[in-house]
C-alpha cells in the first residue's frame, strides 16, 4: 500500500497578494522549476520550531548561517557516520528543511574518524568548553563595538598630513561586512558542541533501550534532569529581583510596569529602592540580553531595550509570592526523582554493564546542559546585539530618505545591503545632489512588505511530498519529533484518540486536565493565567516566566530534546509535543486533558469565545503523579 503524501511546493496555493514573493529571497533558498523532480522527490519538514513567522527578506540569514553551521558539523568535523547535514529551502516565507543521509557504502569508513574526533571532545569536554566561552564572549564583545555613523562632510586635516587617503566611508562599509562576519563566526562555534551534547544523550538513550528494552523514553530523560543550566538564569533573575522588592516592601511601585520609567521612578523614591536599583542594575549585564522570541527575527523584544518585559514579569511573580506561591523551580524534587529512577535502574544492572552504565550517564549528564545554555549565548546574547547594530545601520538609511520606517532594512536581502551602502557612500563622496536609493527603495519595500503581509496570512504545510516509510535519523527524531509514528499522524493515517484531540511526543510525563490558553505570538504572553494550558505552535526558552504559572504544554512541533520538552521536564510539567495541529485545532477556553506520559491530548468540549469572561478560568487540576519507571 502506498503511503500518503503531503502537498508538493507546487501544490500550495499562493495567497492572494504574496504573487511573486520568490524573488524576496535569494535563488538558492528557493526550489526550482528545473529542479523540481529531484526536489520533489525528497521529503520537507516545516522547521516552525525555529522559525515561526514568515521570513523578511534580511532575516534568512539566521536560518542560513544556523542550519549551515549545523550540517558541517554532521558532515565536514564530526563525520557522523550515519548523518551529514541539512537542505533547507524557503517556501510560501517558511523554511523547510530535508536531512541528508550517509550513503551506506560510506558509513563504516566514516567511523573511526568519528571516534576520533568526537572522544577528543568528549575526553577534554572542561577545557575545550571554557573555550568556548571565551571565543563566544570575544566575539560578542567585538561586535559591540562595531558602530555605524555618516562620514565626515570634511576629511580631517589630520588625514591629509598623514596620508590616510581615506574618506569614512571605508569604515561603515567595512564595518558591515565585519557584523556579518561575526555573527557567522558565533553560529559556528554555536554547533561547536551542540551535536556533541546530542551524541552524549543519544548514545546513552541506545544503551538504554538496547539494556532496558521496555524502558520509557521519559525515564531516559529523567535520568539527566535536574542540572542547574545558565538558560534558566534570567529568569532566576526575576525571582530573585521578586523576591527582594517583597522583602523590602516595593509592592506599590510596580502598579502599572507598562510604564517602565515611572516604575522605576516609583522604586527610585521608595525606602530600599536604590538597593533594589543597583540589584537590578547587576542583573542587566549579561543577563538581561534576553528575548520573548528566538532571536531569529529583527522584530524580537529583548528585555534590555524594553524593561517593561522583565518589570511585568517581576510584578507576576511579586502578586503569586504575596499569595503565598512557589516561585522557584522544583529542583529538589526533580533531583530526587532522578536519583531514585538512576537506582532503580542500577540494581537491574552488574559487572561491565553497570560500569557502561554509569559512564555513558554521566557523559550524558555533563553535556546536556550545553543543549540549552548555548542558546542564551547565541540565540539570545549575540543575535541581541546583532539586531540592535542592525537596526543601528538601518537609521542611518532612514534619516537619508532610503526608507520609510526606521527598521525598514529588514526588507532588503543582507547583499542587496552591501549595494545600498555602496550607493550612500557614493552620494556622500562625489558631492551629489542625492544618492539613487530614496528614488527606488520606498516603494521596492511597501511592495515587498504587502508581499510579506500576504504570507502571513497562511500557515505553513507541516511538510512536503511523501514521507519515508521509516524515518530514523536520529537529530530529526529527537530534537524536531519528526518520527515515523509522527508524520502518519499529521497525514491521518495514525492511531487514533478515543473521542478525539491529538497525539503527540510524550515529551514530560503527568496528566493534568484544564483550560487552553492558545498563544501564537511572544506578545500574548501577558494573556496567560494561572492553571492554563499552554497551546503553541512552538514555545521559546525564554518564556520561563510562565512555565510556574501553566498546568501543562502542547506544541505542534518538538521532539524529546527540544525546548519545550526540556523546560517542561525541568519544571515538571507535562507535555505533549509535536502534535502537528495542535495551535491550529484547539481554541483558547477549551478544557483539555493533557497526557503527558502517553502523548495524548484529549479535547473535552467545545471552544468557549474569548470575551470578558475568558480569563477567569479555574486552575488545571493535576490527575495523577509523573510516571516514569
Amino acid at each position: 500500500m502506498s503511503m500518503k503524501s503531503f502537498p508538493k511546493p507546487s501544490e500550495l496555493p499562493v495567497p492572494a497578494g504574496a504573487e511573486g514573493w520568490e524573488k524576496l529571497y535569494p535563488y538558492y533558498l528557493v526550489f526550482q522549476d528545473k529542479l523540481r523532480e529531484q526536489e520533489d522527490a525528497k521529503f520537507w519538514f516545516c522547521d516552525s520550531q525555529h522559525w515561526p513567522t514568515v521570513f523578511k527578506p534580511f532575516e534568512t540569514i539566521g536560518g542560513e548561517f544556523a542550519v549551515k553551521c549545523l550540517g558541517q558539523y554532521n558532515a565536514r568535523h564530526l563525520m557522523i557516520p550515519n548523518a551529514n547535514g541539512i537542505e533547507f529551502r524557503i517556501h510560501l516565507g517558511y523554511l523547510y528543511m530535508s536531512p541528508i543521509p550517509v550513503a551506506e557504502d560510506q558509513i563504516a569508513e566514516r567511523v573511526p574518524l568519528f571516534e576520533e574526533r568526537v572522544g577528543y571532545y568528549f575526553q577534554n569536554w572542561p577545557r575545550l568548553l571554557e573555550e568556548w566561552h571565551r571565543k563566544v564572549r570575544g566575539t560578542i564583545d567585538e561586535m559591540e563595538k562595531i558602530t555605524f555613523a555618516k562620514p565626515p562632510a570634511v576629511v580631517p586635516i589630520g588625514d591629509i598630513h598623514s596620508g590616510k587617503a581615506m574618506d569614512g566611508s571605508e569604515v561603515l562599509l567595512d564595518n558591515y561586512d565585519r557584523l556579518i562576519q561575526l555573527a557567522y563566526q558565533n553560529w559556528q562555534y554555536h554547533f561547536e558542541f551542540l551535536n556533541l551534547g546530542y551524541i552524549a544523550y543519544l548514545d546513552f538513550f541506545n544503551f538504554c533501550k538496547e539494556v532496558f528494552p521496555n524502558i520509557p523514553d521519559q525515564s531516559i530523560a529523567t535520568m539527566v534532569q535536574g542540572v542547574d543550566m545558565e538558560l534558566f538564569r534570567p529568569d532566576d533573575e526575576l525571582k530573585g529581583l521578586a523576591a527582594l522588592a517583597v522583602e523590602l516592601g516595593l509592592q506599590p511601585a510596580f502598579a502599572d510596569t507598562d510604564d517602565a520609567e515611572g516604575t522605576l521612578a516609583a522604586i527610585q523614591a521608595s525606602p530600599g529602592g536604590e538597593h533594589w536599583l543597583k540589584r537590578w542594575d547587576e542583573a542587566h549585564e549579561p543577563w538581561f540580553n534576553f528575548t520573548v522570541g528566538n532571536g531569529f527575527y529583527g522584530h524580537d523584544k529583548y528585555w534590555n531595550e524594553h524593561p517593561e518585559i522583565p518589570l511585568g514579569y517581576i510584578k507576576d511573580y511579586i502578586a503569586r509570592l504575596d499569595a503565598g506561591q512557589q516561585i522557584l523551580r522544583p529542583v529538589e524534587e526533580l533531583v530526587a526523582e532522578k536519583e531514585r529512577i538512576v537506582e532503580e535502574y542500577r540494581e537491574l544492572l552488574d559487572g561491565d554493564i553497570l560500569a557502561q552504565f554509569d559512564a555513558k550517564r554521566a557523559l550524558a549528564a555533563q553535556c546536556y546542559p550545553y543543549v540549552e545554555n548555548h542558546n542564551f549565548y547565541i540565540e539570545h546574547w549575540t543575535m541581541g546585539v546583532f539586531w540592535r547594530k542592525i537596526r543601528e545601520l538601518s537609521r542611518i538609511f532612514h534619516a537619508e530618505g532610503f526608507w520609510n520606517e526606521p527598521d525598514d532594512l529588514l526588507y532588503l536581502g543582507r547583499n542587496e545591503v552591501r549595494d545600498a551602502l555602496f550607493d550612500l557612500v557614493t552620494w556622500w563622496g562625489v558631492g551629489a545632489a542625492q544618492p539613487i536609493g530614496p528614488s527606488y527603495w520606498p516603494e521596492e519595500i511597501e511592495r515587498r512588505r504587502k508581499i510579506v503581509d500576504a504570507l502571513k496570512t497562511a500557515r505553513p504545510a507541516p511538510a512536503l511530498n511523501t514521507p519515508p516509510a521509516s524515518i530514523t535519523e536520529p537529530f530529526t527524531r529527537m530534537l524536531w519529533g519528526i518520527t515515523t509514528e509522527q508524520v502518519q499522524q499529521w497525514l491521518g493515517e495514525g492511531e487514533a484518540v478515543d473521542g478525539g484531540g491529538l497525539r503527540g511526543m510524550a515529551a514530560s510525563p503527568g496528566v493534568v486536565e484544564g483550560p487552553a490558553r492558545v498563544v501564537t505570538d511572544a506578545d500574548q504572553l501577558s494573556e496567560v493565567q494561572q492553571g492554563e494550558i499552554l497551546v503553541a505552535p512552538v514555545t521559546a526558552p525564554s518564556w520561563g516566566p510562565i512555565f510556574g504559572k501553566i498546568a501543562a504544554t502542547v506544541t505542534d512541533i518538538g521532539g524529546m530534546m527540544s525546548h519545550a520538552a526540556i523546560v517542561c521536564r525541568e519544571y515538571g510539567l507535562p507535555a505533549v509535543t509535536g502534535t502537528g495541529s495542535a495551535s491550529t485545532t484547539i481554541r483558547t477556553g477549551q478544557r483539555l486533558r493533557v497526557d503527558g506520559t502517553k502523548g495524548v491530548v484529549e479535547i473535552l468540549d467545545a471552544p468557549i469565545l474569548e470575551g470578558p469572561g475568558a480569563h477567569s478560568h479555574e486552575h488545571g487540576e493535576n490527575l495523577q503523579e509523573p510516571a516514569h519507571a
